[in-house]
């Protein structure tokens, strides 16, 4: 019978978090120069490798493309053609178009407007755009907004899973819920958290993990348990974090 792990508590959560911080130090998320590009890349980053976001951001940049009323005015065949290396160019494209239409209804293009919005408003709102799903949008309201709106993807899932603090086929709300209810509500720390998560699952705790190398393997269900001969590699699907 499969078990159900309780919830980890504050105290857990902020120990492991200690702990990666100590091993990694500040990571500086996220990668991009102003709020619109943030959210054009969390767009992209959608089922592809970051390495390829920056790719076709940086032809929208060339192209003066990084501003929503440019990309509002640009027909969507041309777009397409411009982000082409973030892969499912066209339906990425309908997306970008989708939230700038969205920008545009909600705070006449304004994205201090709209960031004025309260969290839990903003987040509904975001949910409605076609082609924005919880990731994306809580990758929008923390990296983009500064809401404390805590980034759920396949690294926290592989990470906590393997540390027995949460089953890796749980909902992505209830992932959520749990580091929501046991944090601070500071999203300095919610950045900080997620960006050392995929830097140790990216560097250690990968499919094939290096336990012998984790600063967290006292701590790990998973590594205690010497599985790391019979695993079975779990995808990174969904957003690709930039890194």
């Amino acid at each position: 019978m499969r078990t159900t792990p309780s919830a980890p508590s504050a105290s857990r959560l902020l120990g492991i978090y200690r702990r990666l911080f100590g091993r990694y130090g500040p990571q500086g998320w996220w990668p991009a120069r102003g709020r619109f590009e943030v959210i054009v890349g969390a767009i992209l980053t959608q089922n592809t490798a970051w390495t390829n976001v920056e790719k076709a951001i940086r032809r929208l940049k060339r192209d003066g493309l990084l501003e929503p009323g440019r990309l509002r005015r640009v027909p969507a065949a041309r777009l397409a053609v411009r982000i082409r290396p973030a892969g499912y160019f066209n339906v990425k494209a309908a997306r970008l178009k989708n939230f700038v239409r969205f920008l545009y209804r909600e705070a006449d293009g304004s994205l201090g407007r709209l960031f004025r919005l309260p969290a839990v408003e903003l987040r509904t709102k975001l949910l409605g755009v076609n082609g924005i799903g919880p990731e994306t949008a809580d990758s929008i309201m923390l990296y983009a907004a500064g809401k404390p709106s805590f980034v759920i993807d396949a690294y926290t899932r592989r990470l906590f899973s393997r540390l027995g603090l949460l089953r890796h086929d749980a909902g992505y709300e209830a992932i959520r819920g749990v580091f929501e209810r046991a944090l601070p509500k500071d999203p300095r720390l919610y950045n900080e958290y997620h960006a050392l998560i995929v830097e140790h699952a990216k560097r250690v705790c990968r499919p094939r993990p290096l336990c012998g190398a984790c600063a967290l393997k006292t701590r790990c269900r998973f590594a205690r348990a010497g599985l790391t001969s019979s695993l079975h590699p779990i995808n990174n699907g969904g957003v690709s974090s930039p890194h």
